[in-house]
């Protein structure tokens, strides 16, 4: 599924940033005005790619992009879906002593990790959306590694010194995004 927002660099300039076919436009303009450069269209959020058919006209382009699918608000509650479950006879034991049963029981357990998990999952997202955009536009860069390292290891000031040199419109991006997994590694300090 394409993502809502989106940027779009032309080598290592900001060419376009915001919904998806606001930044296919201006990709489809610079590839038909012969951009000289190569282009990253990306996932402005993941940093993950994002996979565009550019041939034809903006017409034929923007048509190609499927249109998001936009949930129904009468939809009501969803549908429980079963899966096996391997537990150990004392887990089930355990559980069908629980309020409500094991599946109450199972769906309060996977709740409350989940909740406890989000700093972590938010601070690993944001960790790797700055990197796969710091691999895709100075994975060949001076200072590519050193930098890695320091994203990875938490270590945001360092990170922050590593990166100055880079060029300003990927510095300010991968600081962006980055941000979340500095600020979560300090509150778990």
């Amino acid at each position: 599924m394409l993502p809502a927002h989106c940027i779009a660099f032309l080598g290592t300039e900001l060419l376009a940033k915001g919904e998806l076919v606001e930044v296919v436009r201006a990709v489809k303009a610079a590839l038909d005005q012969g951009a000289d450069r190569s282009i990253a269209l990306l996932d402005a959020a993941t940093s993950q790619p994002v996979h565009i058919i550019f041939s034809g006209t903006e017409e034929e382009v923007l048509r190609r992009i499927p249109r998001a699918r936009v949930p129904n608000p009468n939809a009501g509650r969803p549908r429980a879906l079963t899966r096996e479950v391997s537990l150990l006879p004392r887990h089930w034991d355990w559980l069908a002593q629980q309020p409500g049963g094991a599946s109450v029981a199972l769906r309060k357990l996977v709740e409350q990790a989940a909740r406890a998990g989000r700093g972590a999952d938010a601070m690993r997202a944001a960790r790797d959306a700055a990197y796969r955009f710091m691999h895709e536009l100075m994975g060949d860069a001076a200072g590519f590694e050193e930098a890695s390292r320091a994203l990875f290891r938490g270590e945001g000031e360092r990170f922050g010194s590593l990166v100055t040199d880079w060029p300003p419109d990927v510095r300010a991006h991968v600081l962006a995004l980055a941000a979340p997994a500095f600020a979560a590694a300090a509150d778990a300090e």
